[in-house]
């Protein structure tokens, strides 16, 4: 067991996470080879050919018809066995009681984002490649030929690597000194060459899938614009955009049609009353602004009192708004006094009840000295 750090895990962090994000084209030939290197320490012949494609939908499309003509995934050598050995060297060298902090300060940083754009694409190859069947279908043969389909793509699915979206993985194996570029001691090379080869293949290229004879890889993409969060989050185009034309559209985190965004510069009360869609209708009354709307829809307070105005706003067929607005009683430096509006349950009946919920205390026990 190895009882002293070396390397930081703060800093392994940061370069897995910015390699999870990166954009751009490969550096194809290094990733050939990284690729043709993996088979090899699986102990498998070298594929005879490498395939690009521009985007994951379309190299799993490609995998979806080497599967149907009887290809052979070659993913549990490839990529599970030498993975399962990594965890188990990474453990082994950190021991058990030193693994749980080192995988929060690497995977457990990295996992939570990078996990959610990887389920994201996921769920979007699926319904690009096999959309799901409509349960009022009133040919029975059709619905049963879309299910089928679909069934297909998700086994697909399962056979492909993620590239660079292990990252969080490999920031943990790279912190426990199992990956190159450590100072960890080189006795067990040999049965650390899969491994280190799969991570050269994530530090340039997205989702793979192998197979015997062939691999199949996916550019990274071309853009991708996410909120401080980490969710996908474009006002004005794609949030993900690969360079074949795939792409992801998405508010704060929240898929949208891509001609939706279009329209977001001419919202109105009107538009936001009449969306049918719940989930879109907030993303409408989010853009547009609580207050703004408040204003324009001539919403009426509920409650009054100290601490503030308590207001709510009606929405067809989903739960209302509820909001407390209250202001700073510390001047600004112009000598003006900021507004706030702080989002509330719905069930809030009075103002204090909103403030206090904020600071997750109950109303009867609110009592602030100075409200700021």
């Amino acid at each position: 067991m190895v009882t002293e750090q070396t390397v930081v895990p703060a800093e392994v962090t940061a370069r897995w996470r910015a390699g999870a994000a990166a954009t751009g084209p490969a550096d194809r030939a290094a990733v050939e080879h990284a690729v043709r290197a993996a088979y090899r320490a699986a102990g498998l012949a070298e594929p005879a050919e490498v395939r690009w494609f521009g985007s994951p939908p379309a190299a799993a499309e490609a995998a979806l018809e080497l599967r149907a003509a009887g290809a052979v995934s070659v993913r549990e050598a490839v990529r599970t066995l030498p993975w399962e050995a990594a965890r188990r060297q990474a453990v082994e060298r950190v021991g058990a009681a030193g693994w749980a902090p080192l995988w929060a300060l690497t995977g457990g940083e990295l996992g939570p984002v990078t996990n959610a754009l990887a389920g994201r694409i996921r769920d979007a190859v699926l319904d690009r490649l096999a959309p799901e069947p409509d349960v009022e279908q009133a040919d029975p043969p059709a619905t049963d030929a879309a299910r089928t389909r679909r069934t297909a793509v998700r086994l697909a699915l399962l056979d492909a690597v993620r590239g660079q979206h292990d990252a969080p993985w490999f920031a943990a194996f790279e912190a426990a000194g199992v990956l190159a570029g450590t100072s960890a001691d080189r006795t067990d090379r040999a049965d650390r060459a899969g491994v280190e080869a799969l991570a050269e293949v994530a530090r340039g290229a997205g989702w793979w899938w192998p197979y015997e004879g062939v691999a199949l890889v996916s550019e990274r993409p071309v853009a991708l614009h996410r909120d401080e969060a980490g969710r996908l989050d474009r006002a004005d185009g794609p949030a993900l955009e690969y360079a074949d034309g795939f792409a992801l559209h998405a508010w704060r985190g929240m898929p949208v049609p891509a001609d939706f965004l279009s329209g977001l510069g001419a919202v109105t009360v009107e538009r936001i009353r009449t969306e049918e869609n719940a989930e879109l209708r907030r993303v409408l009354l989010e853009h547009y602004g609580y207050e703004r709307y408040l204003a324009d829809s001539g919403a009426e307070p509920l409650h009054r009192d100290g601490t503030g105005v308590l207001w709510r706003i009606q929405l067809p067929e989903d739960e209302p708004v509820v909001m407390v607005e209250v202001v700073n009683s510390t001047a600004e430096p112009d000598g003006t006094f900021r507004t706030y509006w702080l989002r509330v349950p719905p069930s809030t009946r009075t103002a204090r009840a909103g403030v206090a919920w904020t600071f997750g205390i109950p109303e009867a026990e609110y009592h602030p000295q100075r409200e700021t």
